[in-house]
């Protein structure tokens, strides 16, 4: 079982403990949240660089003369 640990800021010492359900639940619910936003980031990095690469096609320049251009 996941734990967690607990330190005293009087005492100094600290104590390993056993999650509850309820945080299993929020750690695993955080999870998944995490890797559905790295999944959408993904996949909009993706959709701009085959938008990028599409426009670029279309004017028939490079990369590095949009640069010029824009620069």
């Amino acid at each position: 079982m996941p734990t967690k640990i607990v330190v005293d800021c009087s005492t100094g010492i600290s104590t390993e403990v056993e999650l509850t359900a309820e945080e299993i639940a929020q750690m695993e619910a955080d999870a998944a949240k995490a890797e559905a936003d790295r999944k959408a980031a993904d996949e909009e990095a993706a959709l701009k660089a085959a938008q990028k690469a599409e426009l670029l096609e279309r004017l028939g320049i490079t990369e590095d003369e949009a640069k010029l251009l824009l620069g």
